[in-house]
């Protein structure tokens, strides 16, 4: 498992391209697992990246409609004419709720539609609440992958450096020698394993706070449209 301490072609590594060459296999396995996180990583948040631009781009196309509209027939037309998005989905949510329920709280006249009870706007609000995280869920699917690849990389990055610092001091202590130069190829040859843990997890990281704080702006945005259907209700003296 440990080799002896880092040279290359007998001479010592002069940049980091020869430490990396010149690396032992412990370090090159602590490496590659990097490498693989670091791909995941990167591909993960440019999947997301689109995703969520796509999906911030059709609700900004069903908002700017959806500000015409004054009665919940006509979201509900917006939400089957225009692509599907999660704001779609809310408003067919809505729909289906108000076409499945018997309104109780009074019967229909002929100044207006029936009323639905204090209960039944509750039931309504929170089953437009539930729909909204589910469509932050959605939308947030591999997203904490990127919080444990952040979390992970630098330990793992610190194992390589472990393992390559004792190779080192393995080597030093079998050539009987307490000469620097001897040593030194080995723990700067460990140390790349953090350095490049630190570059896999400092872009996971980042990009997972990023995408949190986005996830997390459009859940109260559907929230908040939530509440504009049920004010449409209110304007049309359904509750």
């Amino acid at each position: 498992m440990f080799l002896a301490p880092l040279q290359v072609g007998g001479a010592l590594p002069s940049s980091p391209i020869e430490l990396l060459t010149g690396s032992g296999a412990t370090e090159r396995v602590v490496l590659a697992i990097l490498g693989v996180l670091s791909l995941l990583s990167w591909g993960i948040m440019l999947a997301k990246w689109l995703e969520i631009g796509r999906a911030q781009g059709a609700a900004r196309r069903f908002l700017g409609e959806f500000a015409d509209v004054d009665r919940v027939e006509g979201a509900a037309g917006l939400a089957r004419r225009l692509p599907a998005s999660p704001y779609t989905r809310v408003t067919e949510r809505a729909v289906q709720f108000l076409t499945t329920t018997r309104p109780s709280g009074g019967a229909p006249s002929a100044s207006g539609p029936a009323v639905l009870s204090s209960g039944q706007v509750e039931a309504l609000r929170e089953l437009l609440d539930a729909q909204a995280v589910s469509e932050r869920d959605s939308l947030a699917r591999w997203v904490p992958a990127l919080a444990s690849i952040g979390s992970v990389s630098p330990l793992i990055g610190l194992l390589g450096t472990v393992l390559g610092v004792i190779n080192a001091f393995l080597g030093l202590a079998s050539k009987g020698s307490g000469n620097i130069g001897a040593v030194a190829p080995g723990i700067a040859t460990a140390l790349v394993a953090t350095a490049a843990a630190l570059t896999v997890a400092i872009p996971a990281a980042f990009g997972y706070n990023v995408f949190a704080n986005r996830l997390n702006r459009i859940e109260r945005e559907l929230e908040g449209y939530g509440s504009e259907l049920i004010a449409l209700l209110a304007r049309e003296g359904r509750l």
